[in-house]
């Protein structure tokens, strides 16, 4: 329990020490962002600092630091660590970067920025790639909360009636102005989902002794002994470092009134969501006693886990009203995940997104693909388990572009040495997790695992090599 609550501490401090390091690094003024200079009622509209963070902790708050949690768990407490400097050193670093330099290119997208700082290739491999991970997203996030009300509700309306649901709700929230539906009801579910996750783990701590939260270990308790390194940082994706979270911060990017409100609303929602991953890490271990028994657990599915562990701690009533929490945070990603795919394509095709005809154009072929993704998922019995892995390299690969295109852009403004390095480092970090996951896993080329990762330290070493002679060179032609 100790090794948990110092967790949430360091989590604490690191928003108010690094976060402010961070946002010193970025240097925020008092240019207009692009709800003031734009403003066109659909996507560019100005939001209160409080919604803003609400909205975008809820965009980026989905199955990912729930079920990554719950998954990465099986590792053992160890999964604590990464939650905890992921994200503080890497992924509040990744949200806040991206949602500001967005902002500083009129709330441009992730494969855009791309373009500018790493060059015409970078911006089309990043459309496209973007554009797969967040229909993944998008299905994932259909699939998940689709299997929780199917165990909520009577026989006949199972998860295929929830999915049809689901997806008719996606096609209006990708389709209306931010302002007229994730606008309002985003607040109010927002606090729903800090609620419950503080009831699931107050539930925990004030059990009486009935569940124990393991200290903090560096063993490796997972039952089939899958080495953590790289497993562990590609399944607990959302709750450390996600690249989904780079086709999100650029959109409330538009919703920002001021710059300086940057590090609230994006460093800030990493922090928060990394504390509902936490929760949730923290409950599967002492839940169910044992790592064994949560990976037993586990294969029943992670919506079972959920629905076993709220009503285990809560009890019923208040297990229903976790697992409604727990529903709204995926589906509340999946919208704007679908939303993100949108302004994307619709960046690539130059089609304004002013006309309600110019958003259908691009939303309907979306959310068909999101639906045959998701019978795939219904239909064959590890559909779920498969798209979920994909989903989580794209995932971490895309995280990891995310960051060398904020490198790219700090060493731009001069910001040469230590500046750079804040996000640099964790590029290479992630670069690294990346190609050794892709290299030996079984969706992957499923090479040995030394050879994996030698190969995964030579390419992040090149690429820092590279990076260290860029950065010479620039500060060699700034002085001269």
């Amino acid at each position: 329990m100790f090794s948990l609550l110092i967790a949430f501490s360091v989590l604490f401090f690191g928003y108010f020490i690094y976060g402010r390091i961070t946002e010193r690094i970025f240097a925020p003024d008092d240019r207009q962002t692009p709800a003031i200079a734009i403003n066109d009622g659909v996507d560019c509209v100005p939001m209160k600092s409080w919604k803003a963070f609400l909205v975008q902790l809820l965009n980026i708050a989905g199955t990912g630091p729930i079920f990554g949690a719950l998954m990465g768990a099986v590792f053992g407490p160890v999964v604590f660590l990464w939650i905890v400097f992921g994200s503080i050193l890497g992924g509040a670093v990744h949200d806040y970067m991206g949602g500001m330099i967005s902002s500083r290119h009129k709330g441009a997208s992730i494969a855009e920025l791309s373009g500018i700082y790493l060059g015409k290739a970078s911006k089309w491999i990043m459309r496209l790639f973007s554009v797969v991970l967040l229909v993944l997203c998008g299905t994932v996030f259909v699939t998940s909360p689709a299997g929780l009300l199917d165990r909520l509700t009577p026989g006949w309306m199972n998860g295929t009636f929830w999915s049809v649901i689901i997806l008719l709700y996606y096609l209006f929230a990708t389709l209306l102005p931010i302002d007229k539906l994730i606008g309002k009801l985003y607040p109010v579910f927002g606090v729903l989902l800090i609620v419950m996750a503080g009831a699931v783990i107050g539930g925990i701590l004030f059990s009486g002794g009935k569940y124990t939260i393991p200290e903090l270990s560096l063993r490796n308790l997972h039952p089939q002994d899958t080495p953590v390194w790289p497993y562990m940082f590609i399944t607990v994706a959302c709750g450390a470092v996600s690249g989904f979270h780079a086709t999100q911060s650029p959109m409330i990017s538009k919703c920002i009134r001021s710059e300086k409100e940057g590090r609230i609303v994006f460093y800030g929602a990493m922090i928060s969501e990394s504390i509902i991953a936490l929760v949730w890490a923290a409950a599967g271990v002492s839940f169910y006693g044992t790592t064994q028994m949560l990976s037993q657990a586990l294969k029943n599915g992670a919506s079972n886990v959920v629905y076993e562990i709220s009503t285990g701690v809560l009890g019923t009533v208040g297990g229903i009203l976790a697992v409604a929490g727990v529903i709204i945070c995926p589906i509340t990603s999946g919208d704007t995940a679908f939303r993100s795919a949108r302004l994307i394509l619709a960046e690539t095709f130059r089609l304004k997104q002013d006309r309600i005809r110019n958003r259908l154009i691009i939303t309907i072929p979306l959310l068909v693909t999101g639906g045959l993704l998701t019978w795939f998922a219904t239909v064959d019995e590890n559909g779920f388990e498969v798209i979920w892995r994909y989903f989580s390299w794209s995932n971490q690969t895309l995280a990891a572009i995310a960051l060398w295109v904020s490198t790219a852009y700090l060493i731009r403004k001069g910001k040469h040495r230590f500046g750079s390095l804040l996000t640099a480092l964790p590029a290479a970090f992630m670069t690294a997790v990346s190609i050794a996951y892709i290299l030996m896993s079984e969706e992957g080329f499923r090479l040995q695992q030394t050879a994996s990762c030698i190969a995964a330290a030579a390419v992040s070493a090149v690429l820092l090599a590279v990076y260290f002679i860029y950065l010479k060179r620039q500060t060699f032609s700034k002085h001269c």
